[in-house]
């Protein structure tokens, strides 16, 4: 499966004046029977189709594994490489006895894993030593297509103010270690120990990034440009932005929805910056409080309003965002869709809601871990 834009693709995008996509996101591999996480990812690559592995990668632990899909301009496309990446990994990671699952970080009590054996992580972790204890965290990646770095910059400006309420749209990690944590997305908690992680700052122009980058580099907080964890970044390998807060979300269709609408979003905001509207210059303690609140709340509480920067209901603030990026959802062909799934996680909650709504119910930490195992390759899988 190949994660690179084909010419074609990018002819046709650049004709139409339209906007490739792409997702990434990490999975944990937890035991065939038990809820803790296994160090299985060497066994289930050893299983996986030929044909698939080069849209797979190894992420930090041994307890995780990495999809990336194919850039593409249709949503159903999209829709339909995440299914199979789900469908044919799970099925490795069961050959391999272990189960696939779309969580922030592991639910269940076990040990802390070991890191991948890979040059570059031996090195993260001998400079940072124990930030992410645990088996790992599991994130969401979309990548838009942009065309130009100075451009991109730009856009990363305006999406300073947006972020916050995409993140709590991902929030999925209620659970970590068999107890509840008060939080919506605890992994964004535990995230926000690395020293790159948080906001993107306002930037004044593509040098200004690059600059940053190196100054971070030169002070020992990242060891390459791939340790920029910012929640917005322009991308070191592709013409895209990528938008990266998020936790991996239960199922395919969450992920097509939040990939919907940063498209959209992006769309809009390069129309913004085509007709020369300045982003608006967000104070960086707003913006942590808001991301504070997405990772407390979810979308079934609060967050900050930044024009008014007054508490508002987040899920208010997501119909702000629908509605403000809809004409962009319509010319891309995703309205209807986008809709619908809107509609689907309106009347559902989000992945920490539906984990919360199980344990309410009377179900334990491992039948929370089934469910989200039953979910992440079944779009049907029921909520208990």
């Amino acid at each position: 499966m190949d994660t690179a834009i084909s010419p074609e693709l990018a002819a046709k995008a650049e004709r139409d004046d339209l906007l490739t996509l792409g997702v990434e996101e990490e999975y944990l591999l937890v035991d065939a029977v038990e809820p803790r996480a296994a160090e299985a990812v060497d066994a289930v690559f050893a299983e996986l189709p030929g044909d698939v592995r080069d849209g797979v990668q190894h992420e930090f632990y041994r307890t995780q594994i990495e999809v990336a899909s194919p850039p593409q301009l249709e949503l159903d496309d999209l829709a339909t490489s995440l299914r199979r990446l789900r469908a044919d990994v799970g099925a490795a990671a069961q050959r391999a006895g272990s189960r696939l699952v779309a969580v922030g970080t592991g639910p269940a009590a076990g040990h802390n894993a070991r890191v991948v054996d890979n040059e570059r992580y031996h090195r993260m972790r001998e400079r940072f030593g124990d930030l992410s204890p645990g088996p790992g965290m599991c994130g969401t990646h979309v990548h838009v297509s942009i065309p130009d770095p100075e451009t991109g910059v730009r856009v990363l400006n305006h999406l300073r103010p947006w972020l916050p309420v995409l993140q709590a749209a991902t929030a999925n990690s209620p659970l970590f270690g068999g107890r509840e944590t008060g939080y919506a997305s605890w992994r964004s908690m535990m995230w926000e120990r690395w020293p790159t992680v948080g906001p993107t700052p306002y930037l004044r122009s593509h040098e200004h990034y690059l600059t940053l980058i190196s100054d971070l580099e030169a002070s020992g907080a990242m060891l390459d440009e791939g340790m920029l964890y910012w929640y917005a970044r322009l991308s070191a390998n592709y013409p895209t932005v990528e938008i990266r807060m998020g936790d991996v979300m239960p199922t395919a269709d969450d992920a097509v929805l939040l990939a919907a609408l940063t498209r959209a979003l992006v769309g809009t905001l390069l129309r913004e910056v085509r007709a020369g509207a300045e982003a608006p210059d967000v104070e960086h303690p707003l913006l942590m409080a808001a991301h504070w609140r997405a990772a407390h709340d979810g979308l079934e509480g609060l967050n900050i309003d930044m024009a008014t920067r007054e508490p508002r209901p987040a899920w208010r603030l997501m119909r702000q965002l629908f509605d403000y990026v809809r004409p962009e959802l319509e010319r891309h062909g995703d309205l209807a869709t986008a809709t619908v799934l809107l509609g689907r996680l309106r009347e559902q909650g989000t992945g920490a809601a539906r984990q919360r709504a199980l344990l309410a119910g009377g179900a334990s930490v491992s039948d929370v871990v089934d469910w989200l195992a039953r979910a992440t390759t079944d779009e049907h899988a029921p909520n208990g």
